[in-house]
Order: C-alpha cells, then structure tokens, then sequence
C-alpha cells in the first residue's frame, strides 16, 4: 500500500545525530538518517536545511579507510518504492555518506537544490540514483566529495539539467558491473550543466569482468572550468590497492553523444577513452568539442591530449579538440 498525495514544507534546520552510534549500524548496513517509502504523490518543499554533520563519520575512519567508509550503505535522504514525486527548494549539508538517494522509485522531480560537503569527504555523493525511471534534476548547485550525481543500475529515463557541479567528481554513469554483476544504464541526458574544478567531467564507468550495458547516453551544451578530466569513459575500475586482471566480458558501452562541450581543462589528458578489449565501446559520437588548457579562466599554449582503447564504429561530426584519433571523421559534401 502507498501512502497519496502528501506535502511536506520544511523551512527549519533539521540536524542529525552527531555521534555515529546513533545510525545503528549493522555489519556493512546502516539506517538512513531521513526517509520516505512507499509514497505516490508526493511534494518536500520549503527553504529548509538537512544539516547531517558527517565530520564525525570522516574522521572516525573514512579519511584514513575509504573502504570501510565505502561499505556504509546509508543517505542522509533517501526517496524509496514511491512514484509521483517532488522535491524543491531544500539545502543538504555535510552528509554522511550519499545526501540524496532516489531508489526504486518513478516520475520523480528535484530541482532548485543546494548540496554542500568538502572538497575532501568522502563518498558524499550529491544525488544517488538506482533502479529509478522517468527522474529529472535540474537548476541545482552541488559541491561535494565525490559525484555531483551518481546513475547506478537498473537506471533510465534520466534527465539532468542545469546543473551547477564543483568542487565534486562529476556527474557518472556508473560504476557498473562489480564483482560480475549484470547491471544496465540507458536513455539518460546530461544538459546545460557547468563543472567547476571538479576531478571529472562527465564520466561512464565500469568494472572490469562485468555484464550488461551503458547505452542511449547524451551529453550536450556542457562548460567546464580548470576540470582534469573533462570527458572520460573508463572501463577498467579495479578495488583500491588491488592489481586486476584483464577479464573477457565487460559491460557495453555504446551510442554515446558528446554535443557542445567547451572550456577549460587543468589536466593533460581532456578526453580519455579506455574501452575494454573484449568487448570495444562503439557508435561514440563527438561534435562542437573545444577544451584548452587553462588555469584560473587564462587560456594557455598547453595543448591537451585525448587517448582511446578499443573504440570502434566512432565518430568525429566536426570541430573536436583535441584531435580524438579513435573516431572516423565524417566527411561533409
């Protein structure tokens, strides 16, 4: 049974406990702080603050073991099995882990969001979203320590626009496919959203001897500023402090559009597409790329490079820079 048609204002500050024995934290588990479940219509709105002092959390292990911190499974906000969904207007600060998780959840609308955490926290993921359809985020600031939004499995129908990222990871499709999981991605659309300092762009990325797909992806009309990694598809994740092997399946990766992406990048390698060679990334296509090197908005002489593994059936549309070798340049006649 859901619970219909609710509204929920939220003008206060709402703080979380502060010492981490309060979220009763069973084995690799532990409680959400905030959640709504089982919902169909639903508004949260208001100008109010989650404030979730994640410090504690950070410096009892997580600074110096990120994977201990990894394998806590808790949001500081969490929206599940519920369709019809609103949310507008709230700030989320200092997250323990994720702030916002969208999870088997439908038709849901997040937008005018403010998501604050240091640039060094880790695992505060800004957005979460799993096995999730028909989702839309826009006009929203994010400043985190690790994605600005996050699509995991089982996620499509996925629109993000007007996004403001920075500092953070960027926004990713991913990661997929660990420990031989089949999980799949598609139909998502990234517009209209500006990266600022961030360690990547837009990102897909897979684990090594996983199954299933990232497909129907599109990224138009972004800006970047001073981001290292502007444009990266990587498909060798691999376990901190681990060595791995090269493996014969992979998650696919295929019709993927990079339209209009321009500015600044503060790392060598601006667009990087390391593609799995057993199963290659294919239908990549590029139009209207333009990333110099840059610091501090002054565009200097550097010149930055691309670098691909197992591209095939690629495309260059016109007007990419750098040069991205992987890709046939289409002719125009």
């Amino acid at each position: 049974m859901s619970t219909k048609n609710i509204t929920i204002q939220i003008d206060g500050i709402l703080i979380a406990p502060s010492d981490p024995s309060s979220w009763k934290c069973n084995d690799a588990n532990c409680n959400n702080w905030i959640t709504f479940q089982h919902f169909d219509g639903l508004v949260i709105q208001g100008s109010g603050s989650l404030h979730g002092q994640g410090q504690k959390w950070w410096q009892m292990g997580c600074m110096q073991n990120k994977v201990l911190c990894s394998s806590q499974k808790a949001a500081g906000f969490a929206i599940l099995d519920s369709k019809n969904v609103h949310i507008s207007g709230l700030t989320s600060v200092d997250s323990r882990k994720w702030h916002i998780s969208i999870e088997r959840s439908s038709s849901v609308h997040a937008s005018n969001l403010n998501i604050k955490a240091p640039e060094d926290s880790p695992n505060t993921d800004g957005i979460r979203i799993q096995h999730s359809t028909n989702v839309t985020i826009s006009s929203s600031t994010i400043k985190t320590g690790d994605d600005c939004i996050g699509i995991g499995d089982g996620s499509k129908y996925i629109n993000i626009n007007r996004i403001l990222c920075g500092p953070g990871h960027g926004i990713s499709i991913g990661s997929l496919g660990e420990n031989g999981r089949s999980e799949t991605v598609e139909y998502v659309n990234v517009r209209r959203a500006s990266f600022y300092t961030t360690e990547n762009g837009v990102r897909i990325k897979t684990w090594q001897g996983g199954h299933g797909y990232a497909r129907h992806i599109r990224f138009e009309h972004i800006s970047f500023s001073r981001v290292i990694r502007p444009i990266i598809i990587d498909q060798y994740s691999c376990p901190p402090y681990q060595h791995c092997k090269n493996y014969s399946t992979a998650v696919e990766v295929s019709n993927i559009l990079y339209n209009d992406l321009k500015g600044t990048t503060s790392g060598e390698i601006a667009v990087e597409l390391l593609c799995s060679e057993s199963v290659p990334c294919k239908n990549i296509r590029m139009k209207d790329i333009q990333l110099d090197y840059g610091i501090n908005g002054k565009i200097y002489d550097g010149h930055p490079k691309s670098h691909c593994l197992s591209v095939v059936q690629s495309w260059d549309e016109g007007n990419v820079y750098p040069n991205v070798a992987c890709l046939t340049k289409k002719l125009s006649y």
